[in-house]
């Protein structure tokens, strides 16, 4: 058993104290030095009534002291108090030596006090003893602010601590079976627990450990998660910082919370360091630094340190980015970041079995995890755990006490469109509109080959400014897509505007979002994926930070740049007729479905394709026109 420590009172704060006896004696010196008038209150006047009441001998009592001149006279029948400032009057002593007082019966009292210095102690003290003690003061108020910030062990004047949060053995709960979706990373990241575990087994054949492993990915894949996994079944410490914590003000300091960092995980090994965000202090060194001396200080002092420690005493680094583009090329050869494992977005299969990881913590029946696994198509982790516990909340809303199916559906819709806009009430004409566009975007995509299946269609307006939206599921995962997938694509995405020109003839901003994705598709095939004759296998366009957007910048002259613009348009223009001729030849099927729509507001895929099949003439389970494959 523990023993129980004995709880002793807290000390008095010897600062303070000192502090408050300090101002009582200063109080106390100056009410014995600087004796005040007391009893009286002493009325202001001036110089001239001061003489004035001298030669009508109304005047007691006159002391002169620092400046001043205070005066006591006998005036209908009461005692006065007077001050006034001491002028230059050599006249005033005789004044006074005749002046009578007929009150008093005797001439004028009058002295003058002569002004007294502080003694040396009391000087030592005011000047050096009182603000010396003030200044401890502040100074110890200020060292255990900081010092709470920074918890226990903290040192006021140990500006270089790194902050690094530790977790020990017992705290790192986190295991692989906590990871889904990222298999590649997790087998990549097994030999280096296994090497934590059993370092002899390396060690007899002359293997040593990789210095670190850069995990490179999109946001939300679970870089920071897989960190602490690998320290979590390794069984040892693990050391998590993030990037940005060691870029300081002071040219220096973060070099220093570099060296403490390492100092630390020496101390601790085996142990693995996780370094979050390392582009913070881990970009290229060219010129665009701008002088920041600070920044290149700390890269020179992290790339020392992996050079500086033996890979045989278990100390393992892992760093996380999203733009590893940018990191200077010193830090990622090899004997410093020796492996980078990729952390890309979950494929199928791995989105089932992130949403069966995450659906462990919440209750629920049974659940179609394929259908909802598709329908998530590109996104991460993070989304796919997020989605569940929308999920979750709806399930609540609508009293339940436990997780459908359906819940899934719409929080897929809720993550990807936002929430829906009960209170929008949209106009006839307006409500009209939607529906026929979004019909003719399910129209086209049912007409063409190598188009996803409609899953959804609905006309009720969602946050995000979706007035409606058409949701297609792919049956499966494609890795590749080729020239006339992408093509459809576009169709598909003019379908919109082609259905309110050739069924309402308007045109209206309600495919401003099909307009963006057109043009950035047909872009890409011209620019990036080399699916234009013109141009050939020729690339015009260079992606950067690919996994934070993927913005593009062109890489040819401004005179091919017009003319990619013009393949653009050809592509899109090309794309948008297509969509007018099949919307144009299937009117009465325009008509029925947006109808259904008008009056359903949502209806499913199967619900529109067996209008399709009817308009067409055929029987339910008939292709359209010879040419519909899902």
């Amino acid at each position: 058993m523990k023993q129980q420590q004995s709880q002793q009172p807290p000390k008095k704060d010897s600062a303070f104290s000192a502090l408050v006896w300090g101002f009582l004696i200063v109080i106390l010196l100056n009410w014995l030095v600087f004796p005040l008038f007391t009893g009286q209150r002493i009325l202001p006047t001036d110089y001239g009534s001061f003489v004035q009441k001298i030669d009508s001998g109304l005047v007691k009592e006159v002391v002169v002291e620092d400046g001043e001149i205070y005066f006591t006279t006998a005036e209908g029948g009461k005692d006065y108090a007077y001050r006034t400032g001491e002028a230059n009057d050599p006249q005033l002593v005789e004044r006074l030596l005749n002046a009578e007082s007929p009150n008093a019966g005797h001439k004028v009292v009058f002295t003058r006090v002569a002004p007294k210095e502080n003694s040396p102690v009391l000087n030592f003290f005011l000047m050096w003893v009182l603000p010396g003690l003030i200044f401890y003061f502040v100074w110890r108020q200020a060292s255990r602010s900081i010092q709470a910030r920074m918890g226990a062990g903290g040192n006021f004047m140990s500006f270089g601590n790194s902050g690094a949060k530790i977790y020990a053995e017992s705290d790192t709960k986190t295991t692989f079976a906590d990871v889904a979706g990222q298999d590649e990373a997790k087998d990549t990241l097994s030999e280096i627990v296994d090497f934590l575990h059993n370092p002899k087994k390396y060690a007899e054949i002359g293997a040593s450990l990789p210095k670190g492993a850069l995990l490179v990915g999109p946001p939300g894949t679970g870089k920071t998660l897989i960190a602490r996994a690998v320290a979590g079944e390794a069984k040892v410490p693990f050391f998590s910082i993030s990037g940005s914590e060691f870029v300081q003000m002071f040219v220096g300091m973060g070099a220093a919370k570099v060296r403490d960092l390492f100092r630390q995980a020496g101390e601790k090994a085996p142990c693995i360091i996780f370094i979050d965000e390392i582009d913070a202090i881990g970009k290229s060194r060219d010129g665009n630094w701008g002088g920041n001396d600070e920044r290149e200080q700390t890269l020179n002092q992290l790339l020392t340190e992996m050079d500086g420690f033996d890979g045989r005493k278990g100390v393992v680094i892992l760093a996380a980015t999203n733009r590893p583009e940018t990191l200077d090329k010193a830090l990622l050869r090899p004997g410093r970041f020796d492996r980078r494992v990729q952390m890309e977005l979950p494929d199928l299969e791995g989105r089932k079995a992130i949403l069966r990881v995450h659906l462990e913590r919440v209750k629920h029946g049974a659940i179609d995890l394929d259908i909802v696994a598709r329908a998530t198509a590109g996104s991460s982790g993070a989304e796919l755990a997020n989605i569940v516990n929308e999920a979750a909340l709806r399930a609540v809303r609508m009293g339940r006490r436990t997780v459908t199916t359906a819940d899934l559906e719409e929080s897929v819709e809720v993550v990807l469109a936002g929430a829906q806009k009960k209170n929008q009430v949209l106009s006839g004409t307006e409500k009209k509109l939607v529906a026929y566009h979004e019909i003719g975007h399910a129209l086209v995509a049912a007409l063409q080959t190598h188009s996803a299946p409609v899953h959804k269609i609905t006309i009720i307006p969602r946050t995000s400014g979706a007035l409606g939206y058409t949701l297609q599921v792919d049956s499966g995962e494609h890795v590749l897509q080729d020239k006339e997938e992408l093509f459809n694509r576009i169709v598909t995405l003019t379908g919109g505007r082609s259905a309110e020109e050739v069924m309402l003839d308007a045109v209206t901003t309600g495919a401003s979002n099909d307009i963006e994705q057109a043009t950035r598709l047909a872009r890409a095939m011209v620019t990036r994926y080399g699916m234009s004759e013109k141009y050939d296998m020729v690339e015009l366009e260079t992606v950067n930070n690919r996994y934070l957007g993927g913005d593009t910048s062109l890489a040819c002259s401004p005179e091919t740049a017009a003319d990619v613009d013009r393949e653009v348009m050809r592509i899109v223009k090309e794309a948008h007729r297509k969509a007018k001729e099949m919307i144009a030849g299937h009117r009465d099927i325009m008509h029925r479905a947006a109808a259904f729509l008008l009056e359903k507001e949502t209806i499913t895929g199967e619900e529109f394709m067996a209008i399709v099949r009817d308009g067409g003439g055929g029987v339910p389970g008939s292709p359209v026109d010879g040419g519909a494959q899902h």
